[in-house]
């Protein structure tokens, strides 16, 4: 019978089912949205109710993130501040400057890549001896973080007080760090190093002249690997209870 109905007649009468279907849906549809919004609300409340972090002080939270910084840096500069601690790590080795990619492809034409090898460990080992030395540095460094600074990066990333402060403190830290790393070369023997490199390459015909800043590379590159190791340590300390070996640690950044 429907079909011996004419077209705006049809058109009429599906509309009007579909009406109807839906007002008769409305209220499970509201319901349903409702509950899901109560179940919600109620899984959020449970978890804050949970961690207490709700009752946090900024005061707490701010003396957290500078215990958490005060503790990774004890421990990167207990693994890095020894022997093969930058040497032996391929993540954070410290290569030869890029300025003797060229006298390295001679030396080695000559049978001298030994020199160059030499030179490359000496680098390391410079790091590796400045490395305890500069913990102090980045020990005032911490103290000297605002609450404001903290707030910026307390709901941050797993790395995010660690990258703040490396972005805000890495050039006052190497002017700071420049006598002691000009030092550690001097005394692993990496200026001398340096100097024998420099000599036989210069024995070489035509080859042009080349100049290294050994103290600024390893400044960069030692700076890179103890951030490196940081910013794990500051990630471990979030989200590992056993890294939380503090009741204030437990307290921001656990379920205390």
């Amino acid at each position: 019978m429907y079909y011996h109905l004419k077209l705006y007649e049809r058109l009429f009468l599906s509309i009007s089912i579909v009406y109807f279907t839906i007002l008769s849906l409305w209220p499970i549809t509201l319901n349903a949205e409702s509950n899901w919004w109560d179940k919600t609300t109620k899984i959020i409340e449970s978890l804050t109710e949970g961690t207490g972090k709700k009752e946090l002080s900024v005061d707490e939270i701010g003396r957290a993130f500078k215990e958490a910084l005060h503790i990774g840096t004890e421990n990167v500069v207990s693994q890095l501040g020894v022997i093969n601690g930058f040497n032996a790590d391929p993540a954070i080795h410290i290569p030869l400057p890029k300025e003797l990619k060229n006298v390295k492809n001679m030396l080695d034409k000559i049978g001298m890549s030994s020199l160059l090898e030499d030179l490359e460990l000496k680098l390391n080992r410079a790091a590796e001896a400045a490395t305890p030395k500069a913990k102090s540095l980045f020990w005032d460094a911490i103290k000297e973080m605002t609450f404001e600074d903290v707030k910026t990066i307390y709901k941050g990333p797993e790395n995010a007080a660690t990258k703040y402060f490396q972005n805000k403190m890495s050039s006052p830290l190497s002017k700071e760090f420049r006598p002691i790393v000009d030092d550690s070369l001097s005394k692993v023997g990496a200026i001398q190093s340096y100097d024998k490199v420099i000599g036989q390459y210069q024995s070489l015909p035509f080859v042009p002249d080349v100049k290294a800043d050994l103290t600024n590379h390893v400044i960069e590159k030692g700076l890179e690997g103890i951030f490196y190791y940081i910013a794990k340590e500051e990630a471990a300390i979030r989200q590992n209870p056993t890294k939380q070996t503090t009741e204030l640690l437990k307290r921001v950044f656990g379920t205390k």
